[in-house]
């Protein structure tokens, strides 16, 4: 698996090994990024269900400011900072959550600025669509004129909308689909702030990821 574009363009990042994951097509990968061109510079991305974290290195390399991974499966949490380090992207605790999406999201929605993009891309098979994008909706953790892209399978039914996220376009690649949604713009949207991380930088982070808590 390769960066499509930007200054990592062509670097190979790592797979997670094992049955169950399923790393989004570069094709589909690069159709997206076409879609969100206007929205990737200097965003603030969210990656939900990460897998290798392809679409959030991705963003940072075509312009993104700040990534924050999501994953409850180790294997994928343990690549993504391998393709970290491979990148020279500095990972904080903030940056990676190995945790179910659902607890990521309510735990990001304790503090911190809201994101610009976010992918959600988890397994087809897991019914978590509905209640994810609720959620996300409810936490406010889309900022106004934010996006949300959603990889989905044909079989899989979105609704048009999710309280203030409401659909953009569908665009179908393949057997994949990706459905995008939009929080509107509001009138006087809030500054966003907060400590960088996730950023490109030399280097790599030692510290762990943020765990969901037992």
């Amino acid at each position: 698996m390769r960066i499509v574009a930007g200054q990592w363009r062509g670097r190979h990042l790592a797979i997670p090994k094992g049955r169950g994951i399923r790393p989004t097509l570069e094709r589909v990968r690069e159709a997206m990024f076409d879609v969100l061109q206007a929205d990737i510079p200097d965003a603030v991305v969210l990656d939900l269900c990460a897998g290798s974290g392809a679409l959030g290195f991705e963003a940072l390399s075509r312009g993104a400011r700040r990534v924050r991974w999501c994953d409850a499966d180790h294997r994928c949490i343990d690549t993504i900072r391998e393709n970290a380090q491979r990148l020279g992207v500095v990972l904080t605790a903030k940056s990676l959550y190995a945790m179910p999406v659902l607890d990521a999201v309510w735990r990001i929605a304790k503090g911190g600025e809201p994101f610009d993009v976010v992918f959600f891309d988890p397994p087809y098979e897991a019914d978590l669509y509905d209640e994810t994008l609720l959620a996300l909706s409810l936490s406010s953790r889309v900022a106004p004129g934010g996006v949300v892209a959603v990889e989905h399978s044909k079989n899989i039914k979105l609704s048009p909308s999710y309280g203030h996220l409401v659909l953009d376009r569908v665009r179908q690649y393949g057997d994949t689909y990706v459905t995008y949604y939009r929080r509107p713009e509001a009138q006087a949207p809030a500054t966003a702030g907060g400590e960088a991380d996730g950023e490109a930088a030399p280097g790599s982070g030692d510290e762990g990821p943020e765990e969901e808590e037992s």
